[in-house]
């Protein structure tokens, strides 16, 4: 990559890494998978913005299958972290909403995450994070853009544009 700072690359890289080990063990430590974590980051964030969440929307997002996306949903309901509803006009449509335990376990798995990234924040000045924020946005779409290049397949939309 000519060009490229790989300095910052790697780092990019290391961050991504150290994230999935967070996430890892976090949910280990709580008997989930992070199939289920991502799943609930899913539901979390359309839900933030009033969207229905079906099983069609996790398995899109999560380029799972259905058996696989079934047994996810199972385990999320089984473990008290999702309920499936049936709501609006269209009563065979089944929703997925994340529970109060949902909410509750997942800011304790992540408090330690949060209490130190945020510490790590205080270093910084506003400016700095705002900049430092406009540079993760383009990186999330720039990884979202590959993604749909290496994987040949049409782009769909996402919240960082094509997926």
């Amino acid at each position: 990559m000519p060009g490229t700072p790989q300095p910052l690359v790697r780092l990019l890289q290391e961050f991504t890494l150290e994230a999935n080990r967070y996430v890892d063990a976090a949910g280990g430590r709580n008997d989930m998978h992070r199939t289920d974590l991502n799943a609930l980051a899913v539901i979390m964030r359309h839900s933030a913005t009033d969207q229905v969440v079906t099983p069609g929307t996790l398995r899109k997002e999560l380029n799972l299958s259905s058996p696989a996306t079934t047994a996810l949903i199972d385990r999320l309901c089984s473990s008290g972290h999702v309920i499936r509803e049936r709501q609006g006009q269209d009563r065979r449509q089944v929703q997925l909403r994340m529970t109060d335990k949902a909410y509750h376990d997942g800011s304790a798995m992540f408090l330690p995450l949060a209490r130190h990234m945020g510490a790590a924040m205080a270093g910084f000045t506003p400016q700095e994070l705002e900049t430092v924020t406009r540079f993760m946005n383009s990186m999330i779409e720039a990884t979202v853009r590959a993604g749909v290049e290496a994987s040949g397949k049409a782009p769909a939309t996402g919240p960082y544009g094509p997926r």
